[in-house]
């Protein structure tokens, strides 16, 4: 068993084609929108692999018929888990829930965002220190990150998941039943043809598509 007081679980998909950034396949193609999405779940590994502190744990949707995970898990010697659960509250909240059951506190990321690093993850361990939770805010009213010390199944239930309204909703919540929470710096995502201009740089070496 870990002695680390914290976890970090880095939520992902195996990549393929067809089947990930699938808003983004119109303006650039099944392949090109699988390799983007490769790119993002690297990119979060690495600002991962930077804690100081803490284990990491790559949780993907499935084991089944995929190497890339498998891949990135044994280079970053991540253990890999299998999620679980109907929609993706259930399956963060399994995640959380387990996570707890050894760990003091979790944060969990997506693999959607090229704004992570190691200080704003860091930022949210630290937060926890005096905060029930921890958010990190996206810009198109979801959040990349959340983090907790104790389970907190309300804020995964009967969630409009993919709407502009998760983080109000969670705000909600929350105030209801009485936690203390703190937010980061808004991030945002990638999930559209525009999400690939504003992160231009960031994809430098794709094709012309991005343009």
């Amino acid at each position: 068993m870990s002695t680390a007081s914290q976890v970090l679980l880095v939520f992902a998909r195996e990549p393929v084609p067809g089947q990930v950034k699938t808003r983004l396949i119109p303006a650039v193609g099944a392949e090109q929108a699988t390799q983007i999405y490769q790119r993002l779940l690297r990119h979060a590994l690495d600002a991962a692999s930077r804690m100081e502190d803490g284990d990491v744990q790559l949780w993907c949707d499935t084991l089944d018929g995929g190497l890339h995970c498998l891949s990135l898990s044994d280079e970053f010697h991540f253990p890999l888990l299998q999620q679980s659960g109907a929609d993706l509250g259930e399956r963060m909240y399994v995640a959380i829930d387990q996570a707890l059951r050894t760990h003091e506190c979790v944060v969990i990321i997506g693999s959607d965002c090229p704004g992570y690093s190691q200080e704003y993850i860091q930022q949210a361990f630290n937060a926890l220190s005096n905060h029930d939770v921890v958010l990190g805010p996206a810009d198109d009213g979801g959040y990349v990150l959340i983090g907790m010390n104790r389970p907190q199944p309300e804020l995964f239930l009967a969630m409009p998941w993919g709407t502009d309204q998760v983080l109000a909703i969670t705000r909600e919540r929350l105030q209801k039943l009485d936690r203390t929470w703190f937010e980061m710096p808004v991030l945002r995502d990638v999930d559209r043809p525009d999400d690939l201009i504003f992160y231009k740089d960031f994809f430098r070496g794709f094709d012309e598509k991005l343009d």
